[in-house]
């Protein structure tokens, strides 16, 4: 277990902005990783192995993407128990994401707003970092995962978007267990109309046909998940469900962040554009989870992500449809420990 009780941290890091924490924060696990310095954070990891798209998730809870956009700190999050970590977004170029102020705290409903905007250095040193972890070269009985995340340049046109992500897909592939597909953060202008039918349907295509030509270059068929919002109504997520199965993608990464303000009208920083994360999304996640499981069947993979700020919330993940769940702002409330105790609540009801 961590030697250093995340309790004695967080009022430190909570005494600073939110992105002036993060950025801290990440450095640190950056450094720190590989050397005795990780057992400030490390802990165990709960053996609770499940077989899903073709990959052995060493247990079924995992980093959500966003909180290392740029993978400097896949070997220091693997660390902390989790059986999988996902990391981007990142984007064909660089780019700074939106003006500061934009990331804002919302402790009393547990909650985050950000709208960071994609800010990454970019697909070449994005790979660059990839190829510094050395996860892959210990020894477990099974292995930690990697998710790689991809999206679009803001600069690049909606219209021009598939370009950007065939760029991303092409760069990521050879290093990824699996990819995810980013069609649904609220903080790139027009992003989430790629969720639209024609829209989507294009450019899964698109995707699932340049997927084939790599999967014949690397000898190797790397499984591609889609990340959708929670601000989805049944008939659109039936939409997105179908249009996933014919353009045989391997899963579906249920849910974003919400535009949503309905459960924390009144709070400080409350009417701050963004995305909203943490306990006020558990809910709607939880419904897109079990109105796509109703449509996708019993077998189609689906990693359930949204205010999981508990091992209890983790549990009802499961119980909506998920097969396995992400963890990020509970992350940042709850510190380490919470990786373990929801690896073992989920592990517990089978």
């Amino acid at each position: 277990m961590s030697l250093i009780p995340y309790a004695l941290t967080r009022p430190f890091l909570f005494g600073m902005d939110a992105e002036t924490a993060h950025k801290l924060t990440m450095d640190m696990l950056a450094r720190g990783q590989r050397t005795p310095l990780q057992w400030a954070w490390c802990n165990e990891t709960v053996d609770d192995p499940v077989e899903l798209a073709g990959l052995t998730f060493p247990n079924r809870v995992g980093m959500a993407a966003g909180l290392d956009k740029n993978a400097r700190c896949i070997d220091a999050l693997g660390a902390m128990g989790f059986g999988f970590v996902e990391v981007g977004t990142v984007t064909p170029k660089a780019q700074p994401g939106n003006p500061k102020p934009r990331m804002f705290r919302l402790p009393e409903a547990r909650a985050l707003i950000n709208r960071l905007g994609f800010n990454n250095e970019g697909l070449d040193a994005f790979l660059h970092n990839v190829q510094q972890a050395q996860f892959r070269t210990q020894s477990r009985k099974h292995p930690l995962l990697l998710g790689l995340n991809i999206g679009k340049n803001a600069t690049t046109p909606i219209e021009n978007s598939t370009s950007d992500y065939l760029t991303c897909l092409e760069g990521v592939y050879a290093h990824a267990d699996y990819v995810t597909v980013n069609i649904s953060s609220p903080n790139t202008q027009n992003l989430r109309a790629l969720q639209s039918d024609a829209a989507l349907d294009a450019l899964l295509g698109a995707i699932a046909e340049r997927r084939e030509t790599l999967a014949t270059q690397y000898g190797r068929r790397v499984p591609v998940f889609v990340k959708i919002a929670p601000d989805l109504d049944e008939a659109q997520v039936s939409v997105i469900a179908a249009t996933l199965q014919r353009h045989g993608m391997d899963g579906v990464i249920a849910t974003n962040t919400t535009i949503s303000r309905t459960a924390v009208q009144g709070l400080r920083h409350a009417g701050e554009t963004g995305g909203l994360s943490g306990a006020p999304v558990l809910e709607a996640s939880n419904q897109v989870i079990r109105q796509l499981r109703a449509a996708l069947g019993s077998r189609f993979p689906i990693i359930g992500v949204g205010g999981i700020m508990s091992a209890e919330d983790a549990v009802s993940k499961v119980r909506a449809g998920a097969d396995v769940v992400q963890i990020y702002t509970g992350l940042i409330y709850e510190g380490p420990a919470l990786v373990v105790k929801a690896a073992k609540a989920v592990k517990a009801i089978g």
